[in-house]
């Protein structure tokens, strides 16, 4: 009897089990390679989850650069709330988007 990992919980199971013990993962007849595939499948989908939302933090960040520089605000207390919703919208995208990609590179790893 050996030690694997579930790859649904990734704890330490037996090879021998039906189910995960920890997280009820049932393996039923599958055999390694089905479950190397799921497991690649699961990885595969996880990226490209966080893929899209770099995508969709870059596009906030430019959404808002655009306002920032090339925005005609008027010079009105209107304008400055326009101009620092702006700012903010830049911000935050900036700050997703770098979390992000932190997030990519350590699930790569992984």
């Amino acid at each position: 009897m050996a030690i694997t990992n579930c790859p649904a919980c990734n704890k330490s199971i037996s090879d021998k089990a039906k189910s995960c013990s920890h997280c009820g993962y049932e393996f039923g007849d599958q055999s390694a390679e089905d479950i190397r595939r799921q497991i690649s499948l699961k990885r595969y989908k996880k990226l490209q989850k966080l893929q899209n939302q770099s995508m969709l933090a870059m596009l906030l960040f430019i959404v808002g650069c655009y306002f920032v520089f090339l925005g005609d605000f008027p010079s009105s207390k209107q304008g400055l709330m326009m101009y620092n919703a702006s700012i903010i919208v830049t911000s935050i995208g900036f700050i997703w988007y770098a979390v992000n990609r932190v997030r990519i590179t350590l699930a790569k790893r992984s």
